[in-house]
């Protein structure tokens, strides 16, 4: 019962894929999708996120984009609380600057 209480709401995370047009390109992202997912925190977020596009039987019936590899680029945007850009790259999801979209 205290693990009920204790439970942390999840929170709806919209989300915003942007991929390169070819795969292991470095410039002229677009956005490819834009969601919303319910997770705990950000890393929750990013790893539901990633669980969700790259299992076939998962991926939404409007999708477009590819499987999320390497160099793809994720926007979690929290309102009033900001936006945040994550690269995926070999070892996990690292933070970056806005100005990598450019």
């Amino acid at each position: 019962m205290i693990k009920v209480l204790s439970k942390r709401a999840c929170i709806q995370y919209d989300v915003t894929i942007f991929q390169t047009p070819k795969y292991r390109e470095y410039k002229g992202y677009k956005e490819v999708y834009r969601t919303t997912i319910p997770a705990n925190n950000r890393q929750h977020c990013l790893k539901e996120t990633f669980s969700r596009f790259n299992v076939t039987d998962r991926i939404p019936a409007n999708y477009k984009g590819r499987f999320l590899t390497t160099g793809d680029i994720i926007l979690i945007d929290e309102g009033r609380s900001g936006q945040f850009y994550y690269q995926l790259k070999p070892g996990g999801w690292y933070p970056i600057n806005r100005i990598m979209l450019l």
